[in-house]
C-alpha cells in the first residue's frame, strides 16, 4: 500500500497539458528589419521554454525555415501560373474581337460597294433602253459586234484566239499535268476539232476561212495549255470569228503591230496600209482611200468640162 501512495503522490506533482502556462508575446514586425524579429522571437522563445537546450535545435529550426520557403515558393508559382493563363484569356478574347472587328468592318465596306456595282448595273440597263427606244434584251446586244482583245481576237469562256493578217493564234487550257496523249487536235481545211479524249470538245466548228492545213501546228505548253497555229490561206482579209456561230469581232477596231509590217513585202505592205487607214476613215465617218480616189477624178473632169452641169449628179 505504501508504493501505491507513494505512485500517487507522484502522479499529483506531474503537471497536466491543460494546466501549462501560455505567455503572450508581443512583438511587431518592422518589414525592413525581419531578421530583428526573427531575433526578439528566438529570445522570447529561449526565455518562456526549454527549445534551446535541445540538441537539434539547428536542425529543427532549418526544417522550420525550409518547410515555410517551400510553401511560399509554391504560392508564389501558383500566382504565377494564375497571372499567366488570365494574361493569356485576355489577349485571346482581344485578338478574336479584333478579327470579328475586322470582318465586320469588311463586310461594312463591301456592302457599299456591292449597292453600287448593283445600282450602277441597273443605271446603265436603263439608259441603254432608253436609248435603244426598244428594249432591247442583253442577248440581242451580244449578236452584235464585239470589240477584239488584245490579240485581234476573242476570249472565250474556254479559250481564246487571236491573229495576224496572216495567222491565227490560238490558246485552250487544260488540266495542269495533262499529257499530250490524251489531248484531241484535228485541223482540216476548213474545219478544226480540239479537246481531250473522252470529253466534250472545246472547239468543234467550221473555220471561218481555209487554212494551208501542211503549215498548222499544235503543242501542249507547260501541261497547261494548247497552243495551235492556223496559217491563213488568204493573209488579206482579217477573220470575224475562229469558228462559225461564236460572237463576231469588229474588224473596223483590229490594230495590227506596226513592228510585223517591215516583215511583208512591198506589194503587201501597201495592201495592208491601205487596209488601215480606209478603216481609220470608216470609224471616223470619212471617205476611204477609193471614195477619195474617184472624188479627185470627178473633180478634175468637172474642171475639165465646165460646161456641163453636175447639180444633180450623184457620186456613188
Amino acid at each position: 500500500m505504501a508504493i501505491l501512495s507513494e505512485y500517487e503522490e507522484e502522479d499529483q506533482k506531474q503537471p497536466t497539458t491543460s494546466s501549462v502556462k501560455k505567455v503572450q508575446f508581443d512583438g511587431v514586425l518592422d518589414p525592413s528589419d525581419p531578421i530583428g524579429f526573427l531575433e526578439r522571437v528566438f529570445e522570447f522563445v529561449a526565455r518562456e521554454s526549454d527549445l534551446f537546450k535541445s540538441d537539434s535545435l539547428v536542425n529543427d529550426v532549418n526544417a522550420v525555415v525550409g518547410m515555410v520557403k517551400d510553401k511560399m515558393e509554391a504560392e508564389e508559382k501558383k500566382r504565377t501560373k494564375e497571372l499567366m493563363e488570365a494574361e493569356e484569356k485576355k489577349r485571346t478574347k482581344e485578338l478574336k474581337a479584333k478579327e470579328n472587328g475586322k470582318a465586320e468592318k469588311r463586310a461594312k465596306e463591301e456592302e457599299p460597294v456591292a449597292a453600287a456595282a448593283e445600282t450602277e448595273v441597273v443605271k446603265e440597263t436603263v439608259v441603254e433602253k432608253e436609248v435603244n427606244g426598244e428594249g432591247e434584251t442583253k442577248e440581242e446586244e451580244k449578236k452584235g459586234p464585239r470589240a477584239p482583245n488584245r490579240g485581234n481576237g476573242l476570249d472565250m469562256d474556254n479559250y481564246s484566239w487571236g491573229q495576224s493578217l496572216q495567222e491565227v493564234n490560238i490558246t485552250v487550257p487544260v488540266p495542269a499535268g495533262t499529257k499530250s496523249r490524251f489531248i484531241t487536235c484535228e485541223i482540216k481545211k476548213n474545219y478544226l476539232k480540239v479537246g481531250l479524249k473522252g470529253q466534250p470538245l472545246v472547239i468543234d466548228g467550221e473555220l471561218f476561212q481555209p487554212v494551208k492545213v501542211d503549215d498548222c501546228f499544235w503543242s501542249l505548253e507547260d501541261q497547261k495549255s494548247i497552243s495551235i497555229l492556223l496559217t491563213k490561206q488568204n493573209q488579206m482579209e482579217w477573220w470575224k470569228y475562229l469558228v462559225k456561230g461564236e460572237p463576231e469581232i469588229d474588224t473596223q477596231k483590229v490594230e495590227p503591230e506596226n513592228s510585223k509590217l517591215s516583215d511583208l513585202d512591198p506589194e503587201t505592205r501597201t495592201t495592208v496600209e491601205k487596209m488601215m487607214f480606209d478603216q481609220r476613215q470608216k470609224s471616223m465617218g470619212l471617205p476611204t482611200s477609193d471614195e477619195m480616189q474617184k472624188q479627185e477624178i470627178m473633180k478634175k473632169f468637172m474642171a475639165e468640162h465646165p460646161e456641163m452641169d453636175f447639180s444633180r449628179a450623184k457620186i456613188n
